[in-house]
């Protein structure tokens, strides 16, 4: 739990993560066990599933990642959780996750969508918040390396595979939303800034891409760290390393934008790997030089975790992971006390 600190999570560092789909939910389920003061600002960009469903039908932004976040911090009863989680299976709300409808009925009662967001979050009681990073209604628009260019998140994937060329930029149509002001205080305030893990053009970009959040987290003095994926991912990020990852960050943010990269070090099983491979996808190779040319020191720990037949970051592993970061590396801590008792806290822990 929270021993590094010895202090109860009410005083936890203040982290930030922003991001979105899985890999962002599945991080705050393990983060929340060391502190309270948690804020994850989430992507509106997506039009794929139910999510999109619910936004071309009732025009309002897409709930499914932020519903997502909200029951990885939720502190309910399991009948709560079940119910948020179930998934329609017949007649014209197949597919559909009752934890959206609700959102949705939430937004039709509320003054704004944060509104909604924050009132669901009353009702989950969950720890810390979710914030979408905007409320204006965005699109995702891709260009390729040969000039072909697509609009619409969920049509990303087709495309690339299409086209079988890489993803040069993304942008919002319309161009500069305006961010949620909250998400900007929250950025100001943290003591640790993270971006990821999770699909890098249509979960981490996408933030970035919102009027004041790269100024907002370059005006920052919290520890800023990039979580990397453990895969490369099929329809995005094919025959991509860790540098490549970077730079695409900074070319759409802002050179420096941080100066920590957190990346997998455990190994991935054969039979996995082989999987993956079949699908165009592999383990994200760690160029650890080309990293630090771009001012980016990696840090490499072990981390994932092999469930269902995929690969993902094991919550607690990868929680446990940023609070040593912040342990290790923050200005608040006065002497060489923190690194003594984080690495005390590591051997413990690995053994």
């Amino acid at each position: 739990m929270n021993q590094l600190y010895h202090t109860p999570r009410e005083q936890g560092p203040r982290i930030v993560a922003i991001g979105g789909g899985h890999g962002l939910s599945n991080m705050l389920r393990g983060l929340k066990r060391y502190t309270e003061n948690l804020s994850a600002i989430v992507t509106v960009a997506d039009d794929g599933g139910g999510s999109g469903m619910l936004r071309q039908d009732l025009g309002m932004p897409p709930p499914g990642d932020l519903r997502s976040c909200m029951e990885a911090l939720a502190n309910t009863e399991p009948l709560m959780r079940e119910l948020m989680h179930y998934r329609f299976t017949e007649g014209s709300l197949a597919g559909q996750s009752f934890g959206n409808l609700f959102l949705a009925a939430l937004n039709g009662i509320s003054p704004s969508f944060d509104a909604a967001v924050a009132r669901m979050s009353e009702v989950l009681a969950i720890t810390g918040r979710v914030l979408p990073v905007t409320t204006a209604d965005v699109q995702l628009k891709a260009f390729f390396e040969n000039g072909a260019s697509v609009v619409g998140e969920s049509k990303i994937f087709y495309c690339k595979k299409r086209e079988d060329c890489r993803i040069t930029r993304v942008r919002l149509v319309p161009e500069h939303p305006r961010a949620l002001p909250e998400a900007l205080t929250a950025i100001r305030d943290a003591d640790v800034l993270l971006l990821g893990p999770g699909s890098l053009y249509t979960s981490i970009i996408p933030n970035l891409l919102v009027d004041g959040i790269v100024q907002a987290i370059q005006a920052s003095h919290a520890l800023k760290i990039y979580v990397c994926n453990v895969m490369t991912q099929e329809g995005e990020t094919e025959g991509y390393t860790v540098s490549d990852h970077i730079q695409a960050l900074f070319q759409h943010a802002a050179p420096g934008l941080f100066q920590v990269c957190l990346a997998n070090s455990s190994p991935i099983p054969r039979e996995v790997a082989a999987r993956y491979a079949s699908e165009g996808a592999e383990p994200l190779q760690c160029d650890v030089r080309t990293c630090a040319a771009l001012g980016v020191e990696v840090v490499r720990r072990p981390m994932a975790v092999v469930e269902d037949g995929y690969v993902r970051h094991h919550p607690d592993a990868l929680a446990r992971e940023l609070i040593l970061l912040h342990a290790e590396r923050s200005v608040r801590i006065a002497g060489s006390g923190a690194r003594d008792r984080a690495d005390a806290y590591r051997m413990e822990h690995q053994k």
